[in-house]
């Protein structure tokens, strides 16, 4: 990408993302291999994935972006949603970003989070984006391969709902230390991440461990922990997919606030430190399994 180039995804470079997804269709190239530019050094790559929408898997993949940055790491999203992109907003990232003489450089979060979304890249943040699924899967793969990231500790990958197309692609096409899944309390949300969960097995992509999102509310008159959703299946759910717990978030109002501020960075929780703590424990675990396996 030249030096002052818009940097809009190119439609004649999207390539098929299904080859080899199941057993009987596999192409003979197989899918294709990304790589990022020669500058770049990320450490540990993790997917964040939830299988059904509403459960809240952006603004946890925002909160483990915060906390990490808080432990000192250097951070960066890529906004894998690109039809419907909330990640900018939620940190206060607005405008287009640069391309300089080394490509397209992701925003940069008031923190340090570094940002990459296709809102970053629209004229207006409500315009829509009409795609059919092997454009925005070459969308995802540019936002991967030619921004200039840098050197991150980690990169989490916020990937839209479903098992569709751009899950396929990241699961296949960028090389992942594991996938943190996203469910809420409901037994149907239980139900459909245990789809992801499937899908990420299939594909022989690391599953870190499940976090349960809007598990509980605190009342701020009396304190009393109450359950809005029904009682926590969080452990349960993790036990039948035989993956790790890495705990449960509340139903906190002032994150929707914050959000909507553009200031999510400012909120803070023992909670999400807690997950955040298994998180880095689990990253190292899982890759120690793959360096042995390999």
């Amino acid at each position: 990408m030249k030096k002052n180039e818009k940097a809009n995804p190119k439609e004649e470079s999207a390539e098929p993302t299904a080859c080899g997804a199941q057993g009987g269709n596999e192409c003979q190239t197989g899918p294709p291999r990304f790589s990022t530019q020669p500058d770049t050094n990320i450490k540990n790559t993790i997917a964040v994935m939830s299988g059904k929408g509403g459960v809240g898997k952006s603004a946890v993949t925002m909160l483990l972006a915060v906390a990490l940055r808080r432990r000192g790491f250097e951070v960066g999203i890529l906004d894998a949603d690109i039809t419907g992109p909330s990640i900018p907003r939620g940190l206060g990232v607005n405008g287009r970003i640069f391309v300089g003489e080394a490509g397209p450089l992701p925003a940069v979060s008031s923190t340090g989070i570094k940002v990459m979304s296709m809102n970053l890249i629209l004229d207006r943040e409500d315009d829509v984006v009409i795609w059919r699924g092997p454009l925005i899967s070459s969308a995802v793969g540019q936002f991967y391969q030619e921004l200039w990231w840098g050197e991150l500790d980690y990169l989490l990958i916020d990937l839209p709902p479903g098992t569709a197309d751009v899950p396929l692609t990241v699961m296949q096409s960028i090389p992942l230390d594991g996938i943190i899944l996203v469910t809420s309390p409901q037994e149907l949300a239980g139900m459909v991440v245990a789809k992801a969960m499937n899908m990420a097995a299939r594909l022989d992509a690391p599953t870190i461990g499940l976090i349960e999102n809007m598990a509980y509310v605190i009342c701020p008159s009396c304190g009393e922990k109450v359950e809005p959703f029904g009682p926590s299946h969080g452990e349960e759910a993790a036990r039948k997919m035989r993956i790790a717990f890495l705990g449960s978030l509340p139903l906190d109002r002032s994150i929707s606030e914050l959000v909507d501020g553009g200031k999510l960075e400012e909120y803070e929780s023992s909670e999400v430190e807690a997950v955040i703590g298994e998180v880095i424990k689990r990253v190292a675990d899982v890759k120690g399994i793959k360096e042995v396996s390999s």
